[in-house]
């Protein structure tokens, strides 16, 4: 493909607009439609980023001729249904994390992408941030053995508001959603499937439904360990933090930077393109879309972090 990927971009919230800056910095890439539930708001942001279709109906967007791709950054409860709504509509697709928040969901979007043969990739944006992929490719040399990921990923969330701070319309979870990004991160770092998974809860809350606070242990088959905490609670630094410990180093992973152990920083400038994560992810997406290929990140190679998900919350219910 030599042409311009026209894309369709679903969710003009706080990760919509990431995609859309991250986009600006890509060639050959066009977003030509903008879908999102308040109108006059997307409007507002369609004006910004110069996106000439504005609709509050997906299926609009798809009816579009000149729409090659779509990216979805809409409430996690939609992801499965529009994914498949998209891959049977013949676009590429590409669903921001997570991918379904039930197997079940998740195995249909995967047997979905098998029908069509299209690109189906989900946003596991820690496989692209230059930390993690600065440690990947030391592991990936043979120049690290994991031994353990110790993983904090905590926010101060007791009522429903997004990234930016924006009351949600949708209630946000930390097992399908925040705790997918380690348990995919852990399989793909250690280079081994999971083969134990354990989970405990704290108190569920009395308005959103949910646990706030949460604690995942997991093994892989070649012994590597990996310990997460997650909080919805944590009144102090937000984000989450990856802390690596191997056979010849430790690293501490915090989104796009990384130092050692002792806290000295190392220059992953080099690593990609850019430094953006969300930006390289993208730029995966639309290379395979060119190439015609399976992306890193497509929705078969993630499937296995959801098998993991659903034991989890298994026991947790």
């Amino acid at each position: 493909m030599s042409k311009t990927i026209k894309v369709a971009l679903a969710g003009a919230g706080a990760f919509g607009i990431k995609h859309l800056d991250g986009i600006k910095n890509i060639d050959g890439v066009e977003v030509v439609s903008l879908v999102s539930r308040d109108l006059e708001k997307t409007r507002e942001v369609a004006k910004q980023y110069g996106i000439a279709h504005v609709t509050t109906d997906l299926a609009d967007s798809l009816a579009l001729a000149e729409v090659d791709a779509v990216i979805l950054c809409t409430p996690t409860q939609m992801h499965a249904a529009q994914a498949i709504q998209c891959l049977q509509a013949g676009k590429h697709v590409q669903v921001e994390i997570p991918m379904a928040d039930s197997l079940a969901d998740a195995e249909a979007v995967v047997a979905a992408q098998k029908a069509t043969g299209l690109v189906a990739m989900c946003g596991h944006t820690r496989r692209f941030n230059p930390s993690h992929q600065w440690v990947h490719h030391k592991i990936a040399a043979g120049e690290l053995n994991l031994q353990q990921m110790d993983v904090q990923t905590y926010f101060f969330r007791r009522t429903n508001t997004n990234a930016l701070g924006q009351a949600r319309s949708w209630t946000d979870h930390l097992l399908w959603h925040h705790a997918a990004h380690t348990v995919d991160l852990f399989t793909y770092q250690a280079g081994s499937p999971i083969v134990q998974a354990n989970a405990i809860q704290g108190p569920i809350h009395p308005v959103l439904g949910i646990a706030m606070d949460m604690s995942i242990q997991l093994k892989a088959a070649n012994g590597a360990i990996c310990t997460l905490s997650l909080s919805f609670n944590n009144d102090g630094p937000l984000g989450t933090y990856f802390r690596y410990i191997g056979d010849t180093g430790t690293y501490l992973a915090r989104y796009d930077d990384l130092f050692t152990g002792k806290e000295e920083k190392i220059d992953v400038s080099q690593v990609a393109v850019s430094m953006n994560g969300i930006e390289l992810q993208d730029r995966e997406f639309f290379a395979a879309i060119r190439e015609g290929r399976e992306p890193n990140a497509s929705v078969a190679q993630v499937l296995p972090c959801y098998q993991v998900l659903h034991k989890l919350e298994q026991q947790l219910s």
